[in-house]
């Protein structure tokens, strides 16, 4: 059995290599004629797995190291029997962190010395969301959720969720923590576009830490507001002027802490044992997947400098990708320190 690892997934070097013949590639030669032979397929979001990759292969499961499967053909997959597996929640309590950050950084900016009064709009309320959503209350943010698939799944929530129109009326700032999505009844690909944009009458900062087509970059670049972006349309190749307008800016690493990493590895290991029936050890992290339980401000702003990576990538854009690649990942945020 031989399976291709993205060499930039951490934490899981010789622990297949008992049971198959592993070999870590760069994402960039994780190509057709490299997996042709391959049985399973451990990747990022960086590795499109569809026909041009997979056609002719004998890959019959594809792990994603990640949050989000839309660099996937799932049906393409379901169709050649393909098993996909990924890791939903790996990185919750990392991209809330990032949130957070940016946030704090832009009160500073702006002269805000206290949430009370803000009011923070989450659109997408999965297991980032929920997080954002948490820690916002306990900071003294009022709160508003909108997230149409999951009300709909699970029946009317009157009282919890509210509709995109009322978050464009009532919230000083957005963040959006949805998957990446082009069909269906609630498409999330360019949520945020002009009509969105047009519709807002308070916001005053907009935050993506989700996908960057999200987004519709173009016409976020001509919005009056402050911006945030850890997710980009077309990267590596982002936008110059809209990188030069955005107060936080980051290469898509907002999910990138040691913990976050650990647990993503954790769950492929734990795909892999169910699919092949193997007893790989997996190794245990230490803090939880929902994130710290208590939490100040200044606290979490204190855990990460944003605004270091917001320098780096300002600096040296065209090194978007040799800085995701390469980010030393940081530690998550585990709240107050006691004793």
């Amino acid at each position: 059995m031989k399976i291709i690892i993205d060499s930039h997934i951490p934490h899981i070097q010789g622990l297949i290599e008992p049971r198959a013949e592993v070999l870590y590639l760069e994402p960039g030669d994780i190509i057709r004629d490299a997996v042709i032979d391959a049985d399973a397929l451990i990747v990022r979001t960086r590795t499109r797995c569809d026909a041009s990759l997979l056609d002719g292969s004998r890959v019959r499961f594809i792990g994603s190291a990640t949050i989000g499967t839309d660099h996937i053909d799932l049906d393409y997959c379901a169709s050649h029997g393909i098993t996909v597996r990924n890791a939903p929640g790996c990185n919750a309590p990392a991209v809330a962190q990032w949130v957070f950050c940016a946030i704090h950084a832009w009160m500073r900016q702006r002269g805000i010395t206290s949430a009370e009064g803000l009011t923070l709009g989450i659109v997408g309320v999965g297991h980032i969301g929920s997080i954002v959503a948490r820690w916002a209350s306990q900071l003294g943010f009022t709160t508003l959720l909108n997230d149409p698939p999951r009300e709909n799944r699970d029946g009317s929530f009157d009282d919890i969720f509210s509709p995109i129109e009322e978050l464009q009326r009532q919230c000083d700032i957005i963040t959006f923590h949805t998957p990446l999505t082009r069909d269906g009844r609630w498409p999330t690909w360019h949520l945020c576009d002009k009509a969105f944009l047009d519709g807002l009458r308070r916001c005053r900062l907009i935050l993506n830490a989700a996908r960057g087509p999200i987004a519709d970059n173009a016409t976020l670049l001509g919005w009056h507001g402050d911006i945030g972006l850890d997710c980009w349309e077309n990267e590596p190749y982002i936008s110059r002027d809209l990188l030069e307008k955005c107060i936080v800016a980051t290469p898509h690493i907002a999910g990138y802490s040691r913990e976050g990493k650990q647990r993503g590895t954790a769950m492929m290991l734990e795909a892999l044992n169910e699919h092949y029936g193997w007893d790989i050890s997996i190794p245990t992290v230490a803090s939880p997947a929902t994130g710290a339980a208590q939490v100040t401000l200044d606290g979490i702003a204190a855990s990460y400098d944003i605004l270091a990576d917001t320098a780096c990538l300002k600096t040296e854009p065209d090194a978007f990708e040799s800085q995701r690649n390469n980010y030393h990942h940081r530690k998550e945020f585990k709240g107050p320190i006691h004793g």
